[in-house]
């Protein structure tokens, strides 16, 4: 099973979200093509009501942990209770260039 499918199935059965986005952004960083090493997922779900953004981290960290441990070199997130993701709009975050590794030395 691939990296990305992973995160998915165990978001999706530990969280049960009303919403999920997980993205490979592997591609904007000195990786080799088709690397599955950095993501980015964006999360809804009711476990998160009453949980400070630390927590939420915390609690989608603890699902994560093998990935993490392993293949999993970078992971950002977004984390957000239903009526937080409607006040939203559902507009999420753009993702930060890497300058990292080559990418800086190349500047």
């Amino acid at each position: 099973m691939h990296v990305q499918q992973s995160i998915e199935r165990k978001l999706t059965e530990s969280l049960t979200p009303d919403h999920l986005e997980v993205i490979n952004e592997s591609h904007m960083h000195s990786v080799p093509p088709g690397s599955e090493s950095h993501f980015k997922v964006i999360v809804v779900s009711p476990r998160f009501d009453g949980l400070n953004r630390i927590k939420r981290h915390q609690t989608v960290n603890a699902v994560l942990a093998d990935e993490l441990a392993g293949p999993i070199h970078a992971l950002s997130m977004e984390t957000y209770t239903a009526g937080e993701w409607q006040t939203r709009g559902g507009r999420t975050l753009a993702s930060p260039q890497c300058m990292g590794g080559a990418k800086a030395e190349a500047g």
